[in-house]
């Protein structure tokens, strides 16, 4: 845990107590402050008291008596309207902060050097941050992993000499960060995501970064026209990434890297990493996600004959192209993170002879836009609420068939991936939808899957 010392003494006003919420209660009353905690869910105001964390209903509460309110980032800081404990700070003149925030005040106060790596972007942020981490980790660096990656920042052990933390950020986490000021900032991407919480893409591009403009070395990724548009804005210290997607491209000025064929070039040619044949980095986003944390841990010190070890022992993400079983010829993939089509796309183009399994809770869409990856996919398998307008997309295009559960459609994939005449066909979860019409999460519609294929004859 990092204890929150910067309030101490202090009365801080505390809505959401979800995971990080209730870790950031627990963080800040170790430091000292005085926690009023609140909840829309009477369960989770339960839970806290639990925990010795003390609660009421902040619509009854003096505001004038706190120093700030920590809001959970996924409690509506301005679109679709402020959730009304926003307001309620906002009329009382309290400053509205969220638990990064609360790392940042620590670490400027106790250890201002040590090394703070922050990742954002649309698409790619876990694999890239849990990249890095594994780099750094495998050439013995003390390295801590969070943020919105899964464990709560305030979770970590605290800010110190020589300690690492690599902290992946939400546009949620950024808009509550006022003094954000990593040592190495990276932007991955840019696309349209999030609009109900930011109201139009130019306040969601705006929010990114504002990342960048605070880090002292930036990395940035230049191949959508936002991200580029911030790194020709940025005036400190940047190094470009740049993919090459097909011949022809041109290359970057000295100062960046180029990933071209699974290899990462200098600006002037010369090859500093290669992951080609490393199977939890397949696919052009992935060379992308390889060469950013390349970037990073040159910056941070490392030899190249540390990073590309590291590259290579890089075990991959749950739920993200991971490779959960082989039966003969037939290669079985778990992608069911990719809940949108811009993730989907990044599995289909990387592999071919695919039975797509797909399908769920769809979003604004659907699959229309992967049409021009329509010729890798050899069979499509239509599960959940998506599959009338999913077989209306692929009508005509790409042979289906509706399976309706993840179980038969896993069932009739590794059948007909069997049956082909491929050196390796590919059965792909890869939904490009939400798991909520017949799952938990994307977490608990993998897991099954996994499991699923572990089954098989």
């Amino acid at each position: 845990m990092t204890p929150v010392t910067t309030y101490e003494g202090r009365r801080v006003a505390l809505f959401g107590l979800g995971g990080s919420g209730l870790a950031t209660a627990l963080s800040l009353r170790a430091g000292g402050a005085d926690v009023v905690a609140c909840d829309d869910d009477p369960e989770s105001m339960e839970r806290a008291r639990g925990q010795g964390i003390a609660t009421a209903d902040l619509r009854a509460a003096d505001w004038s008596a706190f120093a700030a309110l920590v809001l959970a980032p996924g409690v509506p800081l301005t679109h679709p309207a402020p959730h009304w404990s926003v307001d309620l700070a906002r009329a009382a003149g309290v400053a509205v902060i969220g638990d990064i925030e609360l790392f940042c005040r620590e670490r400027a106060l106790v250890a201002p050097d040590a090394p703070f790596v922050a990742i954002t972007g649309t698409n790619g942020k876990s694999t890239t941050t849990a990249l890095i981490a594994h780099i750094l980790g495998q050439a013995g660096r003390d390295v801590q992993m969070g943020g919105n990656i899964g464990t709560a920042i305030l979770s970590l052990e605290p800010p110190a000499a020589g300690r690492v933390h690599v902290i992946e950020l939400s546009s949620f986490q950024i808009d509550l960060t006022p003094s954000l000021k990593p040592s190495v900032g990276v932007l991955l991407n840019i696309t349209p995501d999030h609009l109900d919480r930011h109201g139009a893409m130019e306040n969601y591009a705006g929010i990114k970064e504002r990342l960048i403009q605070g880090s002292d070395l930036a990395v940035v990724g230049i191949d959508d026209g936002f991200s580029r548009a911030i790194a020709e804005r940025r005036t400190g210290p940047t190094i470009r990434v740049h993919v090459v997607q097909g011949p022809g491209e041109g290359g970057l000025p000295i100062d960046g890297l180029t990933a071209r064929g699974g290899g990462i070039f200098e600006g002037d040619g010369r090859p500093v990493a290669d992951v080609s044949g490393i199977g939890s980095l397949r696919g052009a986003h992935n060379w992308q996600n390889a060469a950013v944390a390349v970037a990073v841990a040159r910056a941070l010190g490392l030899a190249e004959e540390a990073i590309q070890a590291g590259l290579r022992s890089f075990p991959g993400l749950p739920h993200r192209m991971e490779e959960v079983g082989r039966r003969g010829r037939v290669l079985f993939v778990n992608d069911s993170k990719a809940t949108n089509a811009d993730s989907t796309e990044k599995a289909l183009t990387a592999f071919r002879d695919i039975h797509w399994i797909l399908g769920g809770k769809a979003k604004d869409g659907g699959i229309f836009p992967l049409a021009p990856h329509f010729d890798r996919v050899a069979h499509a398998y239509l599960i959940g609420a998506a599959s009338d307008a999913f077989a209306a997309t692929l009508e005509g295009a790409v042979p289906y068939t509706r399976c309706g559960t993840l179980d038969e459609a896993t069932r009739a994939a590794a059948e007909g991936a069997a049956a082909s005449g491929a050196p390796e066909p590919v059965v792909l979860l890869s939904p490009a939808c939400a798991s909520y019409d017949q799952f938990r999460s994307f977490e608990d519609r993998g897991n099954q899957f996994r499991e699923m294929v572990r089954a098989l004859p």
